[in-house]
């Protein structure tokens, strides 16, 4: 879920493949989230993205990584399209069609994944969505595998920076479940799913990659 507000937009006065969705968030972020996957990642196998929203993610870290193969998914019927729409305009061998997932539905239409990303979701989503995709990632993570999350959190119960105290009030004026997540509950919530937090990386505009490792046993 990258931006829920993406809309039909231009790039450099050239218009976009018709039904592709663009994100400016993700334009922004799509280079230093490159850089800390090309560390974090397998040097094969396949990588589940959670809630892929414009598909501007997944075709760049795909084109970039392409010994790794890419699966996208999101709920929403137009960002499937807009990541449909992206891979017709620019083909990779090692990206799959996209598939409609639910993280709240049960099962999921995957059975395994060696990784699982899942960039700027809990936060506009209700906490099941948090989870449910813990719960579902241990099912399909072997021990050692990483569930990496992107995305605003609190520290401590409090706001890193003012942009995400005022970030966290527009999605609970949205809607009251949504709202920016404190890293301490979300790590409990791992930690009891059966994930240990392995990392935490800086990212620019106070956002934080926060690496989860699934534990053995």
């Amino acid at each position: 879920m990258q931006d829920r507000e993406s809309t039909v937009s231009t790039r450099f006065g050239e218009p976009l493949t018709a039904g592709a969705l663009e994100s400016p968030a993700a334009e922004r972020n799509k280079e230093p989230l490159l850089a800390v996957l090309k560390r974090l990642l397998p040097p094969a196998g396949t990588i589940l993205e959670i809630a892929s929203g414009t598909g501007q993610h997944v075709l760049y870290f795909a084109r970039a990584l392409p010994e790794l193969t890419w699966q996208p998914t999101d709920p929403d019927a137009d960002l499937l399209a807009s990541i449909r729409a992206r891979q017709h305009a620019m083909p990779l061998d090692n990206v799959r069609p996209p598939l409609a997932l639910d993280v709240l539905a049960t099962p999921w239409p995957i059975a395994r994944a060696d990784a699982i990303l899942c960039i700027n979701m809990i936060q506009v989503a209700p906490w099941a969505a948090a989870q449910a995709l813990f719960a579902h990632s241990r099912q399909l993570l072997a021990h050692g595998s990483l569930l990496i999350l992107y995305g605003p959190f609190k520290r401590g119960g409090r706001h890193t920076a003012a942009s995400n105290e005022s970030f966290d009030a527009s999605l609970r004026q949205r809607n009251p479940e949504w709202g920016v997540r404190d890293l301490d509950d979300v790590t409990a919530l791992a930690e009891n799913s059966g994930f240990e937090l392995r990392e935490l990386v800086e990212m620019p505009a106070n956002n934080c990659v926060a690496v989860f490792q699934r534990a053995a046993g």
